[in-house]
C-alpha cells in the first residue's frame, strides 16, 4: 500500500514538473513569436519610434505639443518641397558641385593667401535651407572647415575681384555698427564671458541673436574664424575695418595686456550708452524746431501760392486800391509763382554744396564750425557736447592703461571738430617736447576755464583720469540743462514767429477788403 502511494506521489510530481516545463517552453515560444519578432520589426521599420513619440506626447505640455506639431509639419513641407522636379534638379546640381569642391580642397583649395580674401559660399544650413553669403578667410579649405563645424553642408566656395571690390577692405558697402547694436553686443558679450563661456563660443551665440543684418553676421563669423586660428580679440576687431570704433579696439588691446577684458567690455558698453544718450539729446533739441520751421515754411508757401492769388482776382475785378503791405504780399506771391521752382532748386544746390564742403573740405568745415561755435545759443551746446565726449573718452583710455600718446591719437579721431583736433595735435607735440598736457588747453577760446583748471589739477595730482571723468560729468549735466532750456525757449518763440508771419499776411489781405466794403457802403 505504501509503495503504491509513493509511486503515485512520484507520478504526480513528474506530471507537475512536466506541466511547469511545458508552460515555460510555451511562454518562451509565445514571447519569441508574438513579442520579440514584432518588436524587432518595429525597431527596423520605425514603428517603435512612432509608438515612443505617441507615448511621449502624453507627457507633453500643450505648448510642447504645439511646437512638436509645427516641427512635424515643417518636416513634411520640406519633404514635399524636396520632391519637386526642379528642386531635385537643383539638389543634384549642388551635389555635383560639392564633389567638385571636395576634389579641389586638398590641392588648390588649401593654398593660403597672405591677406584674408572674400569668399562666397553656397551651403545648406541645419534647418535644410540653402544659404548664399560671403566669408573672410585665407583659403577655401578654411572656409569649408569652419562652415562644416557650424553644421553647414557646403556645395560651392569661390572668390573674385568683384567680390573683393564689394566686400573687401575698400568695400563700397562697408557699414559701421550703430551705437545701439554695439551697446547690446558689448553688454551681452561681457555677461557671457563673466559666466565662463569661451570668447569664440560667446561671439557665436551673439551672431545668432543679431543675425537680422547680414553684414553683422559676416563680421561675427569672421571674428570667430580668426579666434579659432589663434588671433587676439583686438586684432580680430581691427581686421573688420570700420565696423568697430578705433577706441574700442585699443581698449580691448589694453585689456588683453591686463587680463581684465570682461570689465573693459562692460565699461565700454556704459560709455557708448552715455554717448548715445548725449546724441539723442542733441537730436531731440533740434527735432522740434526743425519740424516747426518746415511746417511754417509750408504754410506760408501754401498761402502765397494758392490763397493770395484768389484775393488778387477779387481786387482786380473790383478795382480796389492796392497799397503798402498788401502790395508787397501780392508781389511776393506773384514772384514765387513765377520763380518758385528755380528758388527751390537754388536752395537745394546751396545746401548740397555746403554739406559737401563740410564733409570733404577741411578748411571749409573749420570755418563753418568756428561760425557755429560763435553763434549765440549754439555756442555752448557745441562746446559742452565736444568737451563731454572728449573728457569721457580720455578718462576711459587712461583708466584702462592705454599709452598717453595712443590715447591722444585716438581722441583726435573720435571727433569731427577741427578745432578740437588742433588741440589734440598740440597736446601730442607737448608730450613729445616734454611739456604738460594742460598747456595745449591754456587760453583757448573753445576750452572753458573751469575745464582747463580741472585738467591742471588732475595732472598735478596724478589723478588725470579722475579729473577727466569729473569734467565729463559736469559738462554732460550743463549740456543737458542748456538743451532743456533751449527747447523751452525755442518752441514758444517759433510758434509766435509763425503766428506773426501768417497774421501779417492775412492782415495784408483783409485790409483792402475792408476798404472795398467801406467804399461800397
Amino acid at each position: 500500500m505504501t509503495d503504491t502511494k509513493e509511486k503515485n506521489g512520484i507520478k504526480n510530481s513528474f506530471i507537475m514538473y512536466f506541466a511547469y516545463i511545458f508552460i515555460f517552453v510555451f511562454k518562451g515560444i509565445k514571447f519569441i513569436l508574438f513579442e520579440s519578432i514584432p518588436y524587432l520589426y518595429a525597431v527596423i521599420s520605425g514603428t517603435a519610434d512612432r509608438a515612443y513619440s505617441t507615448t511621449k506626447q502624453g507627457f507633453m505640455t500643450l505648448s510642447e505639443q504645439q511646437e512638436a506639431l509645427k516641427e512635424e509639419k515643417r518636416k513634411k513641407r520640406l519633404e514635399a518641397y524636396n520632391k519637386l522636379f526642379w528642386v531635385k534638379s537643383r539638389n543634384n546640381y549642388y551635389e555635383k558641385e560639392k564633389k567638385k569642391l571636395l576634389s579641389t580642397l586638398d590641392t588648390e583649395g588649401s593654398v593660403r593667401s597672405e591677406k584674408a580674401l572674400v569668399y562666397q559660399y553656397v551651403a545648406r544650413n541645419k534647418e535644410g535651407k540653402i544659404e548664399k553669403d560671403i566669408f573672410y578667410a585665407y583659403s577655401k579649405l578654411d572656409v569649408y572647415t569652419f562652415l562644416v563645424s557650424e553644421g553647414f553642408d557646403v556645395y560651392q566656395i569661390y572668390t573674385s575681384k568683384w567680390l573683393m571690390h564689394l566686400y573687401g577692405e575698400t568695400s563700397i558697402l562697408a557699414k559701421k555698427m550703430s551705437n545701439k547694436d554695439l551697446i547690446f553686443w558689448l553688454s551681452q558679450l561681457s555677461t557671457y564671458l563673466k559666466a565662463g563661456i569661451p570668447l569664440a563660443e560667446a561671439i557665436r551665440i551673439l551672431s545668432k541673436q543679431m543675425n537680422r543684418k547680414k553684414s553683422q553676421k559676416r563680421v561675427f563669423q569672421a571674428i570667430t574664424y580668426e579666434l579659432t586660428n589663434g588671433e587676439t580679440f583686438s586684432k580680430c576687431l581691427e581686421k573688420q575695418g570700420n565696423m568697430f570704433p578705433n577706441l574700442l579696439v585699443n581698449m580691448v588691446k589694453a585689456a588683453e595686456a591686463t587680463g581684465d577684458i570682461e570689465s573693459t567690455l562692460s565699461d565700454m558698453a556704459n560709455y557708448y550708452e552715455e554717448v548715445e544718450q548725449t546724441r539723442k539729446e542733441m537730436i531731440s533739441a533740434i527735432t522740434y524746431p526743425t519740424i516747426v520751421l518746415v511746417f511754417a515754411i509750408g504754410v506760408i508757401t501754401f498761402i502765397l501760392l494758392y490763397v493770395i492769388p484768389q484775393f488778387e482776382k477779387i481786387y482786380a475785378q473790383s478795382s480796389a486800391p492796392i497799397t503798402g503791405l498788401t502790395k508787397v504780399v501780392l508781389n511776393a506771391s506773384s514772384y514765387l509763382r513765377l520763380n518758385g521752382l528755380y528758388i527751390a532748386l537754388i536752395i537745394a544746390v546751396i545746401i548740397m554744396i555746403l554739406i559737401f564742403l563740410y564733409r570733404r573740405v577741411k578748411a571749409a568745415r573749420r570755418i563753418m564750425q568756428i561760425v557755429f561755435m560763435h553763434t549765440p545759443f549754439l555756442k555752448n551746446v557745441i562746446i559742452y557736447n565736444e568737451l563731454t565726449i572728449f573728457t569721457k573718452t580720455f578718462a576711459s583710455l587712461l583708466r584702462n592703461n592705454v599709452f598717453i600718446t595712443t590715447s591722444v591719437e585716438i581722441l583726435s579721431k573720435i571727433t569731427n571738430n577741427e578745432i578740437y583736433k588742433e588741440i589734440m595735435i598740440r597736446t601730442i607735440n607737448n608730450i613729445i617736447e616734454g611739456r604738460k598736457i594742460s598747456d595745449a588747453f591754456k587760453n583757448h577760446w573753445a576750452v572753458p576755464e573751469v575745464a582747463y583748471y580741472m585738467i591742471v589739477t588732475g595732472e598735478s595730482t596724478g589723478e588725470l583720469d579722475v579729473m577727466m571723468q569729473t569734467v565729463s560729468d559736469y559738462y554732460a549735466e550743463e549740456h543737458r540743462s542748456i538743451i532743456n532750456g533751449l527747447k523751452s525757449f525755442i518752441e514758444p518763440v517759433m510758434i509766435a514767429g509763425l503766428a506773426v508771419v501768417v497774421g501779417t499776411i492775412i492782415l495784408a489781405v483783409v485790409i483792402p477788403m475792408f476798404n472795398l466794403m467801406g467804399s461800397i457802403g
